[in-house]
């Protein structure tokens, strides 16, 4: 069996710094508190990355990455301990063989390490307990930064709540904003925003156009590659529009 370490370097990359800035700058919105965005025990537990290595993570300090065996082997141990039966008992390896479509023999070799799994077992075993695909594989960074995409959308959820009902909601009340000259937004105040004179210009397009029901849903998705999919999309709409000569 590994030890568990083989890149005893690595540190955070690919989307987490900007996740962890998204959902900080959206805590400070709504003035909630960073320990309970980035509350350590929840981040583990939906991430299956251990908590010292969640506060390494936020902290930019390199944490080390395991290799493929032991993260699925930390991360199932979690799922097992985690995830039970209705009457809160754990699932039995024979329960979970049938569950994946494997034998108990399988199951079992799996579970205690003797067997590297292939990622048509990975992905058998995610089904079976009803997580999302490349929990039991992804980098801890990635993992954690997937954790941390569930808040940022609980975020903005709050924040559609507090300034409306929702994108279609908010859209009409950001219309009627724009017929009163100088009426603040929704929750300027709490967050400390200048007073409606002072509004910056792309908010106040943002106003006029009523388009920030289309950011509310780009904001909601879950990487930038996604956002920037979205980017291009509309660029593509752009030129396919004449506009009227002037």
């Amino acid at each position: 069996m590994t030890d568990g370490f083989e890149v005893p370097g690595a540190t955070a990359t690919g989307p987490l710094p900007a996740v962890v800035t998204r959902v900080t700058a959206l805590a400070d919105r709504l003035g909630v508190p960073h320990a309970q965005v980035f509350d350590t025990s929840r981040l583990s537990a939906a991430s299956g990355v251990p908590d010292s290595v969640v506060k390494a993570l936020l902290a930019g300090r390199p944490a080390g990455e395991p290799d493929l065996q032991a993260r699925f082997l930390r991360r199932l141990d979690l799922l097992r301990r985690t995830r039970l039966k209705p009457n809160g008992r754990k699932y039995t390896q024979q329960e979970i063989a049938d569950g994946a479509g494997m034998s108990r023999q399988q199951a079992g070799a799996l579970i205690n390490g003797d067997r590297r799994p292939t990622m048509e077992h990975c992905d058998a075993i995610q089904r079976f307990f009803r997580v999302h695909a490349g929990f039991l594989t992804a980098d801890d960074p990635d993992a954690l930064a997937t954790a941390l995409q569930h808040v940022e959308q609980e975020l903005l959820q709050q924040l559609a709540d507090r300034e409306g009902a929702g994108p279609a909601a908010q859209v009409g009340a950001d219309r009627a904003r724009t017929e009163r000259e100088g009426a603040p937004l929704a929750g300027e105040a709490a967050a400390g925003a200048p007073p409606a004179a002072g509004h910056d210009p792309l908010e106040r397009l943002l106003l006029d156009h009523g388009v920030r029901g289309i950011a509310w849903r780009a904001a909601q998705l879950p990487t930038d590659e996604h956002r920037d999919k979205v980017a291009e999309w509309l660029d593509m709409l752009l030129e396919s529009v004449k506009r009227p000569e002037s």
